[in-house]
């Protein structure tokens, strides 16, 4: 895949001056050699760069230093090539602003039995020049990631690879701008949380604004304008001739226009809106939703401001990757045979999801008191998935995360005028739903067919915040105990 540009990842190399130039020669050239494999690999979505090998203190937080300062760069993939003295790494790491992953690897794949002499064990040192690398990292507990595997290896390409996405996605949310119109819903608790805590936790902003100020944008746009994109709608959908109401049309295109205006002007990569807070709008921004995420933005229903920016994060860490991201709400169950989730939500499904073209339709919503609202109607092909959520637990937040199974429904649904998804939690409804309840997981997620797991753990390594993960190996007395313990840990922490 086309790298994205100009973002970079720094291959950097430890060793020290013990070794003396040839051998420091051979260090440097072996790293590039390196970071010019991982930056072929299509897997790799950033730009791989070596950088000159580290044999001091000075020149390692120069180095980190530079890191911090440099807008490009995305974080540092650590290598101990051969002994490096691992006190010279303190003031770097401790100033690194960065995230870092650890790569535990060697140059050469096999031993070369026949000429193997102390002069090779000298150069390729990385057995114990990495252990004693990670011993100052966890002294100094560091959230890092530690890959092990040689370097060409798929495996280990697979896991840098995973890793880089975290690291985007952690850019994305340090600069991230969340506009909310209107407040959340009334009385619901899970959506709440402290934004300025989220901020020192995740970087992003949450700024509100008043419905007048989207409805006055909203206005400034011209009936020709409004007539483009309602002629947009026609040739990108399916749509028939019940729902092809020339001025539930023109509603919903002035809101699309005005919201697009709206967060393009002000910088913003998220949104939300709450049906209770819509005065002077006609119907709810339903497709408006719907084609703003597909676009790349990030969106929360009922003011789900925490959501909105994990659904934004998870679409940048999937760039380039097939199949989509996408709001869901766990919305109701088929009990029948094997237990399995509904998702859905109103209106405000991510088309990038979608297993065919989607339908645009026009129905009524029943909430809202307001106009029959225009929206896209799919559903989204099998496979594997996984649904995340972040919430604020009173001191730290949260994410949890279940790995699923999306399936074809069963039956068709006829009578249900939404974008869906069905799926089998693993390691089952049971054990799944238990566990997502026993750690308070939120009813609104970000839904992937893109991202798995460990992506989502890798940018709760670097964000500094607890992860539960809920697989097929999961089981709800050790889930209970890992609770309990994260709990009191955090409380010591």
């Amino acid at each position: 895949m086309k790298k994205i540009d100009p973002l970079e990842i720094w291959l950097v190399t430890g060793s020290q001056h013990l070794y003396g130039p040839g051998p420091l020669g051979a260090v440097a050239e072996n790293a590039h050699r390196i970071a010019s494999s991982l930056q072929v690999e299509d897997a790799i979505p950033i730009k791989v760069i070596a950088k000159p090998v580290m044999v001091s203190a000075d020149g390692i937080r120069e180095l980190c230093l530079e890191a911090n300062a440099n807008k490009s760069c995305l974080g540092l993939v650590l290598w101990m090539h051969t002994f490096s003295p691992a006190k010279m790494w303190i003031a770097g790491l401790t100033s690194l602003k960065k995230p870092f992953l650890h790569l535990h690897t060697q140059f050469n794949r096999e031993l070369p039995y026949e000429t193997i002499d102390m002069d090779f064990m000298n150069l390729n040192q990385a057995a114990h020049g990495d252990r004693e690398f990670g011993f100052i990292t966890a002294r100094l507990r560091l959230p890092r990631k530690v890959v092990v595997g040689f370097w060409n290896d798929p495996e280990t390409v697979a896991e840098i690879a995973t890793w880089t996405r975290a690291a985007l996605g952690w850019r994305e949310s340090q600069q991230l701008k969340v506009a909310r119109f209107g407040d959340n819903m009334r009385n619901v608790a899970v959506t709440e949380g402290d934004k300025v805590e989220a901020q020192k936790i995740f970087g992003y902003t949450v700024s509100g604004y008043g419905i007048g100020d989207l409805t006055d944008r909203m206005a400034e746009f011209s009936e020709d304008e409004v007539a483009a994109l309602v002629a947009e709608y026609r040739d990108s959908y399916s749509i028939s001739k019940e729902h092809d109401r020339a001025g539930s049309l023109a509603d919903a295109a002035r809101i699309e226009l005005g919201l697009r205006a709206f967060l393009e002007e002000g910088g913003f990569g998220a949104f939300t809106d709450t049906f209770e807070d819509l005065h002077g709008m006609r119907q709810l921004p339903g497709i408006a939703s719907q084609r703003l995420m597909a676009s790349g933005y990030g969106f929360g229903g009922e003011g789900d401001w925490k959501t909105a920016a994990l659904v934004r994060i998870m679409k940048v860490m999937a760039t380039g990757l097939s199949r989509g991201t996408s709001f869901m709400e766990d919305y109701t169950y088929d009990f029948a045979g094997t237990p399995k989730t509904l998702g859905s939500h109103m209106l405000e499904i991510c088309p990038s999801i979608a297993g065919d073209k989607p339908s645009l339709e026009i129905h009524p919503l029943g909430i809202g008191g307001k106009a029959d609202p225009v929206r896209l109607v799919f559903t989204a092909p099998q496979g594997p998935a996984i649904v995340a959520t972040t919430v604020d637990m009173g001191g730290r937040f949260r994410m949890i995360v279940n790995e699923v199974d999306v399936v074809v429904p069963e039956h068709p649904l006829p009578k249900l005028p939404v974008a869906r998804a069905i799926w089998y939690p693993r390691p089952n409804f049971r054990i799944a739903t238990a566990a997502w309840i026993y750690s308070g997981g939120a009813h609104h997620t970000g839904f992937s067919q893109a991202l798995t797991i460990e992506h989502m753990a890798d940018f709760a390594e670097i964000a500094g915040i607890e992860l539960i993960r809920i697989d097929a190996d999961t089981r709800i007395p050790q889930l209970r105990r890992e609770l309990a313990w994260s709990d009191a840990a955090y409380k010591l922490s």
